[in-house]
C-alpha cells in the first residue's frame, strides 16, 4: 500500500489517472455533459477526475489491498469506476502536465477498482480560482467473484 499526497494543475477541471502507455490518454469522447456533471469521464485505461477548480488541487492517493468504505455523508460526491492497467505503472497528472515527467505508481499489471471521494466543492470561489475542494483517489486490485 503506497500513498501520494499531491497537488495537481487541474487546467480544464480535471487530472486523469492512466496506464503508463500514453495512446491511452484520450478523453476527448469521454467528457460528454454527463460525465462533466458527474465529474467523471472513463475509457478502458484512463480515468479523468473531474474538479471544481481550474487550478492546482489536493489529491490524495492511495493504492491498497481492497477499497475502503465510504460513509456517504463524508464527502460531497463518491465515484467509483474500473481501471485496466497493462504496463504495470499508473500515471497520475494534470492534461496538461509533460507526460514524461508525470507521477508514475508501479503496480502489478491487471484491473483495478477505483473510488474517488470528493470534498469542499462548494468552498470554490467565484471565479473558480479559490478554494478548499479535495480529491481523494483510492486504487485496489479488482475484486473478482
Amino acid at each position: 500500500m503506497s500513498k501520494y499526497e499531491l497537488q495537481i494543475f487541474a487546467d480544464y477541471h480535471h487530472f486523469y489517472i492512466q496506464d503508463d502507455d500514453e495512446k491511452f490518454g484520450d478523453l476527448s469522447d469521454a467528457w460528454t455533459d454527463e460525465a462533466v456533471s458527474s465529474l467523471l469521464a472513463v475509457s478502458d485505461r484512463v480515468v479523468g477526475v473531474g474538479t471544481a477548480r481550474n487550478s492546482d488541487v489536493s489529491v490524495t492517493l492511495e493504492t491498497c489491498l481492497q477499497l475502503p468504505e465510504f460513509a456517504p455523508e463524508d464527502w460531497d460526491r463518491i465515484n467509483q469506476t474500473a481501471l485496466i492497467c497493462d504496463t504495470g505503472r499508473l500515471v497520475v497528472a494534470g492534461c496538461t502536465d509533460y507526460f514524461p515527467d508525470a507521477l508514475r505508481i508501479e503496480v502489478e499489471p491487471g484491473t483495478y477498482d477505483v473510488l474517488i471521494g470528493y470534498r469542499n466543492l462548494d468552498s470554490v470561489s467565484d471565479n473558480g480560482c479559490e478554494g478548499d475542494d479535495s480529491y481523494f483517489v483510492f486504487i485496489a486490485p479488482k475484486e473478482t467473484g
